[in-house]
């Protein structure tokens, strides 16, 4: 994936396409390669938009679930964005559903896929292990049913990161705020049009996660994807795309009088 990194004052984003804006927020560890299949696919229906967010840019004190909301709100109003469907990953769903709470108005859907909020398996109270590159390694693979997904990059991405201490601290701090900030009193105000999309294999936010999130949100609809762990968009990306359009397609479509 080579896309343009675009600034427009403090946000950095990548934007390509046309139609609607499909809003794409990344996970704890998340990156914008996380979404390289999903954007050739869907670039060429919607506006494809993927903020990088500042998980390690906030003070400590804004380094909150809470925190990353308020920068997507500022995101979106800068930007000047109608009718998104918002779709998150993991800390990045948390951040939607947070969103979609507080903003409701200027979103059309939400997508979740493997999202915290209700309950997460996370990397741990003993994580990160700064300095321990099998450790790192063993974490990052549980994250997919695939341990090949965990690219040798990709983890030495995520060991890096842990071993910069002011980035471990507010990974820290992120991973406690998401446990803090649970949303199950509240996400059955959600009403709009939902998809849920969860890996069969989740260990990080198992299946009956997904199956919670839909008995609370009433306009929802879930599909399991089959031998594919916390991350569906990368693991099984044609799977994925496919059931994302048809949603995205059945949205645009003219109600039927009966």
């Amino acid at each position: 994936m080579d896309y343009e990194i675009k600034q427009v004052d403090k946000f950095k984003f990548i934007e390509t396409g046309s139609g609607e804006p499909l809003l794409l927020l990344h996970g704890l560890f998340g990156a914008l390669s996380n979404f390289s299949g999903l954007i050739d696919y869907f670039k060429r229906y919607n506006k494809v938009i993927v903020p990088m967010l500042p998980l390690f840019d906030l003070d400590i004190l804004h380094t909150t679930v809470g925190g990353l909301e308020k920068f997507v709100n500022k995101f979106i109003e800068r930007q000047n964005y109608r009718n998104v469907h918002l779709l998150g990953n993991s800390l990045g769903g948390h951040v939607a559903l947070l969103h979609v709470l507080k903003h409701p108005e200027k979103i059309r859907s939400l997508i979740l896929t493997g999202s915290s909020g209700l309950f997460e398996s996370g990397m741990g109270d003993s994580y990160p292990k700064r300095g321990d590159y099998e450790y790192i390694k063993q974490k990052t693979e549980l994250t997919f049913y695939d341990p090949a997904i965990a690219t040798k990059e990709l983890i030495d991405e995520v060991y890096a990161t842990v071993n910069n201490r002011i980035k471990a601290i507010k990974i820290i701090a992120l991973a406690k705020s998401a446990i803090r900030n649970n949303l199950g009193e509240e996400i059955n105000q959600i009403k709009k049009p939902t998809l849920l999309i969860w890996g069969n294999n989740d260990s990080i936010t198992p299946p009956f996660v997904g199956r919670e999130f839909h008995k609370l949100i009433s306009s929802s609809e879930l599909h399991f994807v089959d031998h594919c762990g916390h991350a569906p968009m990368m693991e099984r990306p044609e799977e994925f795309n496919l059931i994302l359009h048809k949603f995205l397609r059945k949205l645009s479509e003219p109600a039927t009088v009966a």
